[in-house]
């Protein structure tokens, strides 16, 4: 088997993959009562980053560190930059405001202690239990907070609708089989993408790290992509910006976390990781605040720019491998000129927002 018809098989088993084990576990969980709102806020949302996960933890345990690392950087940065900025463009993305007050905050501060930890130049066992731990405490969280809200709905509205059983993915046993197939393309995939991967970076004269960073992030974010865009046609806008910030979340703590875990050592960083990739990730979800909180809504023209700086930052690292002369020039215009211009427009525009909010709230028109 060619490395391509590795990759693209494998990109495709990890796809299946991901839609099978996220259909089955769902209508598990219905099946056993679990409300619908546990159920996106967990299944759906960690389900589309299976991928990461077989893909992360299938090259830790092989000993190819920067894939593993790359994966999970490049994906979180791939998700808010590429897939919100297409999905805005579809439609402007309103945003659900739980996710400005708690979810967005928990991928920033996530973001700065995966940061912290890595700083010394590895992920030891026990800051990758740390991030696990962390994972599960997170979820329980979630399903706590959720059913909740789902007992404060059902006292309003009566009890939930029992799910259809009367359909072929109604029954317990089919479930279970959809569960373990998707299961099975997944790691299926990852071993064959994985592998693909590798014989490319040695092909193009790029590192594993690149390549992890670019092509297999872009690749195992393929569900978030389907979901997040099919959420937008749909009119699902809220659920297509959930859909990134949790799977962003599930990355590092959960993704990043059983790697280490599974890994014959720690997880040694890359200095270019710390010095460069780390903080773009820290500043693209930081940027995800103040362009949520204007108008609770990601508008088309923020969209545009969040697909800019994705294009901007791909050909960085590719000038970056390929140590091309126009890398200086380019580095230079993006750290003088666009980002500082970048990061005022964010400063005026939320504190535009701050103020109009204020003036509402003191308006006598105001409930």
């Amino acid at each position: 088997m060619t490395p391509l018809l590795s990759f693209i098989l494998g990109l495709v088993a990890l796809v299946a993959g991901a839609e099978l084990l996220v259909r089955g576990a769902s209508k598990l969980a219905l099946s056993f009562g679990i409300s619908p709102l546990v159920v996106g806020l967990t299944v759906v949302a960690f389900g589309t980053s299976s991928p990461e996960l077989a893909v992360s933890v299938q090259s830790a345990w092989s000993g190819q560190v920067n894939i593993a690392l790359g994966n999970v950087v490049g994906s979180n940065i791939f998700n808010v930059l590429f897939i919100l900025g297409l999905s805005a463009l579809i439609t402007p993305l309103v945003v659900d405001r739980q996710l400005i007050r708690q979810e967005v905050p928990i991928m920033i501060g996530v973001s700065v202690l995966l940061f912290a930890l890595a700083w010394d130049g590895g992920i030891s066992r026990y800051d990758a239990a740390l991030l696990f731990t962390l994972a599960l405490a997170y979820t329980v969280f979630l399903i706590r907070q959720s059913r909740r809200e789902s007992r404060a709905i059902a006292a309003e509205n009566g009890a939930a609708p029992e799910p259809d059983k009367t359909r072929w993915d109604g029954h317990w046993g089919v479930q279970l089989l959809l569960i373990a197939a998707g299961l099975a393309l997944l790691v299926l995939g990852a071993d064959w993408l994985v592998g693909a991967a590798v014989t490319f970076a040695k092909q193009l004269g790029v590192s594993e790290l690149v390549i992890g960073l670019t092509i297999v992030a872009a690749g195992t974010s393929m569900p978030e992509v389907a979901t997040s865009i099919i959420a937008a046609l749909r009119g699902e806008r809220d659920i297509a910006v959930g859909n990134v910030v949790g799977s962003n979340i599930f990355n590092m703590l959960g993704v990043l976390g059983l790697s280490g875990l599974v890994a014959p050592a720690s997880l040694t960083v890359a200095q270019s990781l710390l010095s460069f990739d780390f903080p773009v990730m820290i500043a693209v979800a930081g940027a995800c605040l103040p362009v949520f909180f204007t108008g609770n809504l990601i508008a088309r023209w923020e969209g545009l720019v969040f697909l800019a700086y994705y294009a901007a930052y791909t050909t960085y690292l590719l000038l970056a491998a390929q140590r091309h002369d126009a890398l200086a020039t380019f580095g230079f215009a993006m750290t003088t000129v666009v980002l500082p211009l970048t990061a005022i427009s964010l400063l005026v525009v939320s504190w535009r927002a701050w103020r109009a909010s204020q003036v509402k709230d003191r308006s006598p028109s105001a409930p």
